[in-house]
């Protein structure tokens, strides 16, 4: 018969240490109110279970050296930044994977995961919810796809991602700081970073998916632009909240998960892109180029969301009659003074966006190219910054959608792309 240690209420305010025998014959099992406070310590080689009448509130550290449930309420106490949770296999353990598990949302402000055990260190089947940070010292987190899920709150981190210790599954970062998502798969890390939201609950979740060439077949479809698509991997971002709020998406390479035909030049073509649930094909999203850092993000904030992947795109095969210049010197020469669009007209239905450097909209305009309606250099548009300011010199990213009929019926295209402006 399995043994069962029982604690019914608790006040710690020191050191209490607690030690079993086996995991697999022992557990400590709380079925009424268990608090730790700030100072104490508390560590149990047992299974810990806290049960459906359990309530733990936790601002000191524990140390769990086997399995973790959570039926009821598991917290922090209001404003308490020095809970920690460390869940580390014991020495004299059986080893293997920890399972983090429950029925009820955990919350944890600070966590350390240290679990060597090769492939998964971690089989996460709860919603695991964070206020401070997560240290991924050793170990990969399974994320279950039906019960678990690896929630980071306002001001969260996540610390020391690697190859070796990360999230396989779902991530999701709530509130509105940028952030960078820990996951990988296969043993490979692969971020995703998202620059801030505009709203504090704005909530957004990624997971990274690498060699799963059944996707691919049935997501083969791209748009004319686009030449190589990279079909070794792809990540997934979505924004399950309603908010109007949206984010610029930034994605890297890696030598190992990235196809070498898709790299001769990056800073010229490598763009990212998106899985178009409407048109059912990849579609560029743009892209700007870091060759330091191999990171590759958008040039304007994403309104849609979905399947992400990297691509090498050639924009003059978009449409071959559209000629773009991307040349703005707006001095009154006769030459270059506004950015133009060969042969838009033949499309009137169409908008024009364009932003800064660091994302920010400067321009916007619909019927583009008539009545004079151009970019010369200046902030313009209903939703602008600094509206009628001349711009100052510097590299600036297009993203023109225009609407075009042929024998297929009508379509919307959208193609994006950098002008240099100078004003000097």
């Amino acid at each position: 018969m399995k043994k069962r240690i029982h604690v019914f209420v608790c006040f710690l305010v020191g050191v209490l240490p607690i030690f079993g025998q086996a995991p697999y014959q022992n557990a400590l099992v709380n079925q009424g109110t268990l608090t730790i406070g700030k100072e104490a310590v508390v560590s149990t080689t047992y299974d810990f279970d806290n049960t459906p009448t359990g309530v733990v509130q936790t601002d000191g550290s524990t140390y769990y050296y086997s399995n973790f449930n959570n039926d009821n309420l598991y917290y922090p106490s209001t404003g308490s930044t020095s809970g920690h949770a460390v869940f580390t296999p014991s020495e004299e353990g059986q080893g293997g994977a920890q399972l983090i598990s429950g029925t009820q949302p955990s919350e944890f402000y600070r966590v350390t995961l240290n679990n060597p055990t090769p492939v998964m260190g971690f089989d996460l089947k709860n919603e695991m919810n964070i206020k401070g940070s997560v240290d991924f010292q050793d170990g990969i987190v399974q994320v279950d796809s039906l019960a678990g899920m690896l929630t980071f709150h306002a001001g969260a981190k996540a610390l020391n991602p690697s190859d070796t210790s990360h999230a396989d599954g779902y991530v999701e970062k709530i509130g509105k700081d940028a952030f960078v998502f820990p996951i990988g798969d296969k043993g490979v890390y692969r971020p995703a970073r998202i620059s801030s939201p505009p709203n504090e609950k704005d909530i957004y979740q990624s997971k990274y998916i690498s060699w799963d060439h059944q996707f691919f077949k049935s997501h083969a479809e791209t748009s004319t632009s686009i030449i190589k698509l990279n079909t070794t991997e792809y990540w997934k971002v979505e924004k399950p909240t309603n908010s109007s709020g949206a984010i610029m998406l930034t994605l890297s390479w890696d030598e190992r998960t990235t196809t070498a035909d898709l790299l001769d030049n990056p800073e010229e073509n490598l763009h990212i892109v998106r899985w178009d649930e409407k048109e059912e094909r990849w579609v560029d999203q743009g892209g700007v180029v870091s060759v330091d850092t191999k990171e590759i993000t958008t040039p304007a904030r994403l309104t849609d969301y979905g399947y992400f992947t990297l691509a090498k795109v050639d924009l003059r095969l978009a449409d071959k009659d559209l000629v773009v210049y991307n040349l703005v010197t707006p001095d009154g020469d006769g030459k270059n003074d506004f950015f133009l669009i060969d042969n838009l007209h033949r499309y009137p239905n169409n908008r024009v966006e364009i932003y800064n450097r660091w994302g920010v909209k400067v321009f916007e305009t619909t019927g583009y190219g008539s009545s004079d309606n151009v970019f010369r250099g200046y902030s313009e548009g209903r939703t602008t910054l600094n509206k009628k300011e001349q711009l100052p010199s510097g590299t600036y990213y297009y993203i023109l959608t225009y609407e075009k009929s042929d024998k297929h019926g009508s379509r919307t295209i959208k193609k994006s792309g950098y002008l240099h402006l100078e004003t000097n």
